[in-house]
């Protein structure tokens, strides 16, 4: 599959994503939106495809909107399309992630910044590189957040934390993003791509089905109250009770050896 502005392979049951704009940080500019959205959702709907990996060529994970260009449209007045404003195609992209039925991860390479930012935490896991920085830079454009900032953070940070990464824009690194449970790994920058294949091959390696559901009730549940959730489990507990997968689960470890899952 060949996009204009980002690569795309498949391995061993994993899709690379790969924003492919290192000259502008992998700005969401140009083709790289409609580009990320088609990727997203051939993947999704691969069936080789168990995990997704998002990361960034060169030195950034992504610098958010393309300033650049966003300047240079100013300039010539050119108006924004009626779409853009109400059904903008940056909340496709951010609703495909979620509804994957597959795990995302992003491996945050270098700097996410603004839409980068939120683009990240729209994945399901985040591992980053000690060359990593996240900011909400919205505000220092005179802009507000989008690709779900305000939902995400104050889901991970808390509310108070959330208000002051939006409000001041200020820059954190990796480190910070650990202790406040952005990232769940920091790696050094060598380690990132490994560290984030090991994962999704293990991931890969799980029972489809139950990891789709898993998600499923993940976000769902996030939203509900303990009954409801109760029921969401058991709902999900009795899809997976009757696949092959399960019964290969249980069958394995009856003998004492590795199961081998394959989606059924």
């Amino acid at each position: 599959m060949t996009y204009k502005c980002l690569l795309y392979e498949v391995k061993d049951g994993v899709a690379t994503l790969t924003l492919n704009r290192p000259e502008r940080l992998n700005a969401l500019g140009d083709t790289l939106r409609e580009d990320l959205h088609d990727a997203v959702t051939a993947a999704a709907a691969d069936p080789e495809v168990r995990v997704m990996i998002v990361t960034g060529a060169g030195k950034g994970f992504c610098a958010g909107g393309d300033v650049k260009a966003m300047n240079e449209g100013k300039a010539r007045g050119a108006p924004r399309p009626l779409m853009e404003k109400v059904a903008p195609g940056r909340d496709r992209t951010v609703l495909a992630l979620r509804d994957a039925p597959k795990p995302v991860i992003a491996a945050v390479n270098g700097a996410a910044a603004g839409a980068g930012m939120n683009l990240a935490l729209g994945c399901d896991i985040r591992i980053a590189s000690t060359a990593a920085k996240f900011a909400q830079a919205f505000v220092k454009r005179g802009l507000h957040p989008d690709w779900g900032g305000t939902y995400f953070l104050p889901r991970l940070v808390g509310m108070a934390k959330a208000c002051e990464m939006i409000f001041t824009g200020d820059l954190i690194d990796a480190t910070e993003a650990l202790r406040l449970g952005i990232v769940s790994r920091v790696v050094q920058p060598q380690e990132l791509l490994p560290a984030a294949y090991e994962l999704a091959r293990r991931i890969a390696a799980g029972p489809p089905v139950a990891i789709r559901l898993a998600k499923h009730s993940l976000y769902a549940n996030a939203e509900l109250d303990l009954r409801a959730s109760l029921q969401n489990e058991t709902m999900a507990q009795n899809i997976c009770f009757e696949t092959e997968d399960a019964a290969e689960g249980i069958r394995a470890f009856a003998e004492k050896r590795a199961p081998v899952f394959r989606g059924r």
